[in-house]
């Protein structure tokens, strides 16, 4: 039984599957609470769901991208087998995940997004630093910079932590706290090797708060 709080297909508005229709399967329960996290409706918010009844949902979309999100996906201990059953299905499955719990219990078939927390989310003490050792070449480290000080943290953990070709990199702005054109220009005047994503999702639905 998995607690779920919202399926819907949408857009891929982040990491290097940007632009693609995805369906999203959005897991409720955090163990985080960032200081501009946008699904604070997935903190408590959910009902219990088999996984059986999640692949028949899902697959009544049509759509053979999916991404496991939440909250924290893997507070659940049901959740890798839920990624299990959808790679056993066919389907290509992306793991959103913040980086505090073990990602080696999860099928290396399926694509870690770790989400590195950095100073202004209020939550980087909380970062399960040997996750770095457990990423292999698919997988995708973002950022998410609020201000300057968490884009040269951000640069620092990428030096120390070698994840320049190790993993792809991307750096997010934070809606109303920074503008991307300025994040942008660090990164080139850095000559940084990241993907800067601007939340697509955000862009094409500005209003709509879940769901999308």
């Amino acid at each position: 039984m998995l607690k779920v709080n919202e399926i819907f297909y949408s857009i891929q508005g982040e990491s290097s599957f940007s632009g693609i229709p995805f369906v999203f399967v959005r897991l409720a329960g955090c163990n985080l609470r960032c200081s501009y996290c946008d699904t604070k409706y997935a903190y408590e918010d959910g009902e219990e769901f088999t996984v059986e009844y999640i692949l028949k949902e899902v697959k009544k979309i049509k759509c053979n991208y999916i991404e496991i999100t939440g909250g924290e996906p893997l507070i659940q201990v049901d959740t890798p087998f839920l990624v299990d059953s959808l790679i056993d299905k066919g389907f290509t499955v992306l793991v959103e995940t913040n980086g505090t719990k073990d990602i080696s219990v999860v099928s290396d078939k399926a694509t870690i997004i770790m989400d590195i927390k950095c100073p202004s989310s209020g939550e980087s003490d909380k970062i399960d630093w040997y996750n770095i050792n457990r990423l292999d070449s698919k997988d995708e480290v973002k950022f998410v910079i609020a201000e300057k000080s968490d884009y040269d943290w951000a640069k620092e953990v990428i030096a120390e932590k070698n994840l320049k070709g190790k993993v792809k990199l991307l750096m997010s702005p934070v809606k109303e706290r920074i503008n991307p054109d300025l994040l942008a220009d660090w990164i080139l005047e850095d000559n940084l090797n990241v993907r800067l994503q601007l939340q697509l999702h955000k862009i094409l639905w500005p209003d709509v708060k879940r769901g999308k």
